[in-house]
């Protein structure tokens, strides 16, 4: 029987102590089976490539703009929603939020007669206010984030219709297109860019900044750490000092930023507003989250899947579309990756873990 030294051991050193996990090298295969958005990725190569051969103007650039465009709007949400998901809390409120964001700025805007700017600076902290209240009652009361939220959903809700009635006499809200500020707010939250004679809305550069600062305060920040780690284990975080309440708070209110943002495009891009608009899209941005790998259970996943996750969504509402299929079938197949989707992910993880 051989026998090795401890020299020879990659996880002892030379004088048979134990090494430090840290410093023990990783190979690049266990490095990328580790990443969350892996499962997404090949997921979305596969989308990419099936609606590339059976829809003949999927890959004109005009078309991939549409694309884009599409996943933008359900990705700028699906980021702080990825971000809540791994902090182990989910917002069923999201949806309906979008909208309330978007009444706020119009009828404050209208009503009190002011710079639509005044309007949209309000509707911020109101929304703002909103996410904070989430995470308060959430933290305060110990009950499940399902509750609250869902709370917080039909109490919107109602309070979308019943104030635009009140207010406007109508379900949607007065035009404010020939207001004050009206043009500069468009160019921020709805105007499009021209690159190569291709058109993109601005809402793909709000999206690519939201990832790319997610991503760094996952990965580079101390909050990172603190996300991760009320998501891995709440006792555990609790009992190594994680600011608990700041950090759940601090995620509603990033999901709250992500409705303003997505509700002032709403308004922006359409002049009006439907007051019951937004029911139902909290589960495509927990679904967008999903496949891109964030566990239910909270701990595990990141911005970049979650962006991964919009585009596959994108790329399946619009690549229907270009195939000329019956739209009726789209939730099917939403439903369908967001099975496969799991499944691999769930896979890949296994596979990570049985690597190290």
């Amino acid at each position: 029987m051989t026998t090795t030294t401890p020299a020879e051991r990659p996880e002892t050193t030379a004088d048979g102590a134990r090494a430090d996990e840290r410093l023990l090298k990783t190979s690049p295969l266990k490095k990328l089976l580790g990443r969350p958005e892996l499962g997404s990725v090949v997921g979305a190569v596969a989308v990419f490539l099936f609606f590339a051969i059976v829809a003949d103007h999927f890959l004109r650039a005009a078309s991939l703009s549409t694309v884009l465009y599409a996943s933008s709007t359900i990705g700028i949400m699906a980021v702080p929603v990825a971000l809540l998901m791994i902090g182990g809390e989910f917002d069923l409120s999201a949806g309906v939020l979008v909208t309330s964001s978007a009444l706020i700025s119009s009828m404050f805007s209208y009503q009190m007669t002011a710079n639509i700017w005044v309007g949209v600076g309000v509707s911020l902290l109101v929304t703002l206010a909103i996410g904070a209240f989430n995470g308060f009652v959430l933290t305060r009361t110990k009950l499940p984030s399902f509750i609250v939220t869902l709370g917080t959903f039909l109490m919107l809700t109602g309070l979308n219709l019943g104030l635009t009635k009140m207010i406007s006499g109508t379900v949607s809200t007065k035009s404010i297109s020939d207001m004050d500020g009206f043009e500069s707010a468009k160019a921020v939250f709805a105007s499009t860019i021209t690159l190569g004679g291709v058109d993109f809305k601005i809402t793909i550069l709000w999206w690519l900044a939201l990832v790319a600062v997610a991503s760094w305060i996952l990965l580079r920040t101390r909050a990172g750490n603190w996300i991760f780690a009320v998501g891995g284990n709440e006792s555990a975080a609790r009992a190594v000092g994680v600011p608990l309440y700041r950090t759940k708070i601090g995620l509603y209110m990033g999901v709250a930023l992500g409705a303003w943002i997505s509700g002032q495009h709403l308004l922006f891009s359409f002049d009006v507003v439907q007051s019951g608009e937004g029911v139902g899209n909290e589960l495509i941005y927990i679904i967008a989250a999903v496949i891109g790998g964030c566990l239910i259970t909270g701990g595990y996943g990141s911005a970049i899947g979650s962006a991964v996750g919009a585009l596959i969504f994108g790329m399946t509402s619009k690549g229907i579309v270009f195939a000329q299929w019956n739209p009726d079938w789209f939730k099917f197949f939403l439903g369908a990756m967001l099975l496969l989707a799991t499944l691999l992910n769930t896979w890949v993880r296994k596979r990570a873990e049985a690597t190290t």
